[in-house]
């Protein structure tokens, strides 16, 4: 074992190169056309299949899987991509096990579904690996609409707008678009620059322009926007994350598990980055466990993730929970940080265990504490700088069942609106549905939306 995967405290370098390398592979590659064509033959083509329901983009899964039986990805690829124009970011990152696989009728029958992430990742790929753009935009309407944030929501508004043959500017905070498909998943998840493969495949139709460097409220207003564009869709995210409120939270290495998937998705060199050699990540979400998989990949020795409820009510699946204790991953329910104890830097994290009753969750005088010389919080995040004058639901914007808000002229979706999930394919069929109510206000012409 080298010396720096012993060396205490948080410090570069746990693993070789060689060893990160085999460590951050994809986590699960594509098919090759054989397996596909197997894979395609195992699906039922159901009527009413409820794959489709479970999908909130609403994709006709049998019928693309249909295409890719009788050999036509291609076409099974423009099925996807004409319900959710991000298909192949999905086909990586959805649970699929908590939405189409978990509702395939195979599941039921045998406890193993249609492999439809896999499938769906085979055709978009396909597809999208060919050269040019397969939309063509409407003829131009003359209509100007501004995109607040190039996250999945943001980008799936823009290109629908744009194949209706608007003119469209994303105004993006950060350097680079992708919202939390760049910054905030687990690189196994997507590798190879895979999230910026698909924006700049996007772009391809045409009409779109972005505006990095842009934050709401600081670069740019609401009513500024209003003045000067005919519509604006508001899709930036959240940009907040939730503090702990404990004694001892602003000890050195006690950061956000967010902020740490964004430096590592963004690192040159992974041997740069720092880990410590016990690091303990609170809360119950994919983001907790994508920093603590990506915690041990980096070469931590220890790795727990604390959760205040059972784990049944983790809202991180029940996949990607296997995933993390598979990983070497502990997962510790039940309890609750207290105090964070050490001497400048987080030396130990002190929790008790709770209890779960009609009046809410209790603290219990149980108490034991974890040796962490790094700690993430990973427990939500919220809505910062919320535009003034418009109406919030619990935190977020407030949207009606077409993505509209208080303010006329004024749409949002995905995450800093009210509904959104934390799913990349929930942001995508929010701004595509967005987008489609935009149009039809500006030009009167029906909505186009699958399901």
């Amino acid at each position: 074992m080298s010396q720096a995967r012993l060396a205490p405290g948080v410090t570069p370098g746990r693993l070789t190169p060689e060893e990160l390398a085999l460590n951050f592979v994809d986590v699960a590659p594509p098919l090759d056309p054989h397996e596909a064509r197997v894979a395609a033959d195992r699906c039922y083509f159901c009527h009413d299949a409820p794959c489709i329901t479970a999908c909130p983009t609403s994709i006709d899964i049998p019928l693309f899987i249909r295409q890719i039986a009788t050999g036509t990805p291609d076409a099974a690829a423009m099925t996807i991509f004409h319900a959710n124009i991000l298909g192949g970011m999905c086909a990586r990152v959805c649970p699929t096990e908590n939405l189409c696989e978990g509702s395939c009728v195979r599941m039921d029958a045998e406890g193993q579904p249609v492999e439809i992430g896999a499938l769906q990742r085979y055709a978009t790929d396909g597809l999208m690996a060919k050269p040019g753009h397969p939309f063509r935009r409407a003829e131009p309407t003359g209509k100007r609409i501004a995109v607040v944030g190039a996250g999945p929501a943001g980008l799936a508004a823009a290109h629908r707008l744009a194949a209706k043959g608007h003119d469209v500017v994303i105004f993006e905070a950060r350097p680079k678009p992708g919202g939390l498909n760049e910054y905030g998943i687990a690189s196994y998840k997507a590798v190879d620059g895979f999230a910026q493969a698909e924006v700049d495949w996007l772009m391809g139709i045409g009409g779109i322009e972005f505006r990095h460097d842009q934050r709401l409220g600081r670069d740019i207003t609401l009513n500024g926007l209003r003045g000067e564009y005919d519509a604006v869709f508001l899709g930036m995210g959240l940009g907040g994350v939730n503090a702990l409120r404990t004694d001892g939270e602003d000890r050195q290495h006690v950061s956000d598990a967010v902020a740490f998937i964004r430096d590592l998705r963004q690192a040159d060199d992974l041997t740069a980055l720092p880990v410590g050699r016990d690091v303990v990540v609170i809360g119950g979400g994919m983001t907790a466990v994508d920093a603590a998989v990506q915690s041990k990949l980096l070469g931590a020795e220890n790795v727990t993730i604390v959760y205040r409820r059972d784990q049944s009510q983790m809202s991180a699946s029940s996949h990607e929970q296997e995933h993390a204790t598979s990983s070497g991953v502990r997962i510790i329910c039940n309890a609750a940080p207290v105090a964070v104890h050490g001497n400048g830097s987080v030396v130990e994290v002190e929790f008790a265990y709770t209890q779960d009753g009609p009046d809410g969750l209790k603290l219990t005088e149980e108490r034991f504490r974890l040796k962490a010389d790094q700690l993430f919080r990973a427990i939500g995040q919220r809505l910062e700088d919320a535009p003034d004058g418009i109406t919030l639901e619990g935190g977020k914007i407030a949207v009606d069942d077409y993505g509209r808000t208080s303010l006329d002229g004024v749409w949002a979706g995905g995450d800093c609106a009210s509904g959104g999930d934390d799913l990349t394919v929930t942001a995508v069929a929010e701004g595509r549905d967005a987008a489609e109510d935009i149009d039809a206000t500006l030009t009167g012409r029906p909505v186009e939306i699958p399901g």
